[in-house]
């Protein structure tokens, strides 16, 4: 099933920009398996996140990896932690197999994304 069709400036409201993770870190507190990202976005620096990403990525695969970010969602608290911004992926058959997405080419942090 799709969602509701949106409008261009609908669109144009997510921020969503390249970053590369600099530290990853098990989030012990969260309900399901999920790291604790630091990712650099260059000029608007460093942003912390959760992410459930835990069934496709080691932790050390993970660091200098580039990967798109919605980066103006309000922050959000889980547990004790506060993310900052959304990671983005594609779910597998199985939801908690998430892939996710980065530039075919490397780019400069904080690019965005149109």
């Amino acid at each position: 099933m799709t969602k509701p069709e949106i409008s261009w400036s609908d669109f144009e409201k997510i921020d969503i920009r390249v970053g590369t993770i600099v530290s990853a870190l098990d989030f012990e507190k969260a309900r399901n398996p999920s790291y604790q990202l630091e990712i650099d976005f260059g000029d608007l620096g460093i942003k912390k996140s959760s992410a459930q990403i835990t069934a496709l990525y080691s932790k050390e695969d993970l660091i200098g990896k580039q990967i798109l970010a919605v980066v103006n969602f309000p922050k959000k608290q889980i547990a004790n932690f506060f993310s900052e911004c959304l990671v983005l992926g594609v779910y597998g058959e199985n939801k908690n197999e998430v892939t996710l997405l980065n530039p075919s080419l490397p780019v400069k942090n904080g690019l965005k994304v149109g």
